[in-house]
């Protein structure tokens, strides 16, 4: 299934698409938040809709990041060993770890498909990351890599927008990853049932209809199930968290002539067996 939320002109809802348009989950089955429906274990229970008529055509809705209000957004750095040694090579202040790069991001920081990333004037240096998102569904400490992925519920797109040149200001990468409306999420999650296996779907970025970014989520260097493990360590896991897997190479800041997003632009970030996320670049 895939579930968004989104804005019909009446408030956020929760929605079902499918080949018709989008199901209204908050009209049809009274649900009034994602987050909360994945908290409540109910999430198999939409499937009794994934055949229904449309409510609304896609292109009639407002999408909203999947999770608007998750409690937390952990982002991982450097995740893809072609990444990391581009990074080096362009002499980043970057080596191989043997524990994965964490760091955090606000959700008011992201915004949803079809909705603008904003480029704020002080930014000089807006870059596209492509990363698979990963949904939790259940809530869980000091979690196994065994058992980590039945702690998902689905999957998401994300392009984890970067202000590069505030992100080295020093050496904490969080201003760079934290500017208001940088980060795109969505359109939709697909539910795990869907996607067993997470490190073999082909990813990718598209600018303004060139492929800047390509490459496989097998080629992470902590997979999945490890970040979750290790993530779940610092803290209690919780329905509706979203982790951002890692960005492979290919960014902007790493290309001869550096390529940044800019006003005007469009990026598209696409998953397979997820979608395709896209976002006009506007200034603000």
């Amino acid at each position: 299934m895939k579930l968004l939320t989104f804005d019909a002109g009446n408030g956020p809802r929760v929605g079902l698409a499918n080949d018709k348009g989008v199901v209204d989950l908050t009209e049809h089955a009274g649900v009034t938040s994602l987050r909360g429906l994945i908290a409540d274990g109910r999430i198999g229970d939409m499937s009794a809709h994934a055949d229904a008529a449309a409510d609304h055509a896609l292109a009639d809705v407002t999408f909203l990041p999947v999770i608007p209000d998750p409690m937390h957004i952990w982002c991982v750095g450097v995740n893809y060993m072609d990444h990391l040694q581009e990074a080096i090579d362009a002499g980043l202040p970057r080596s191989r770890s043997e524990h994965p790069m964490i760091f955090g991001r606000y959700a008011d920081t992201l915004v949803g498909h079809n909705q603008p990333l904003m480029k704020s004037p002080v930014v000089n240096k807006l870059d596209y990351e492509c990363e698979l998102a990963v949904i939790i569904g259940k809530p869980g400490r000091y979690i196994s890599k065994e058992d980590a992925l039945d702690h998902v519920v689905g999957y998401s797109c994300f392009n984890e927008g970067s202000a590069r040149d505030w992100q080295y200001h020093t050496a904490q990468v969080v201003p760079g990853k934290n500017f208001q409306g940088t980060g795109g999420f969505g359109p939709w999650m697909v539910t795990a049932d869907e996607i067993p296996d997470p490190q073999v779907l082909d990813i990718s970025t598209v600018l303004n209809g060139e492929t800047l970014q390509s490459a496989n989520t097998k080629d992470m260097i902590f997979d999945v199930a490890t970040v979750i493990s290790y993530v779940s360590h610092i803290s209690e896991l919780q329905p509706g968290d979203v982790i951002a897997s890692g960005t492979p190479s290919g960014v902007g800041q790493s290309r001869e002539p550096q390529v940044f997003m800019q006003p005007g632009d469009t990026c598209e970030i696409h998953i397979e067996k997820v979608g395709v996320l896209v976002n006009p670049i506007e200034e603000g």
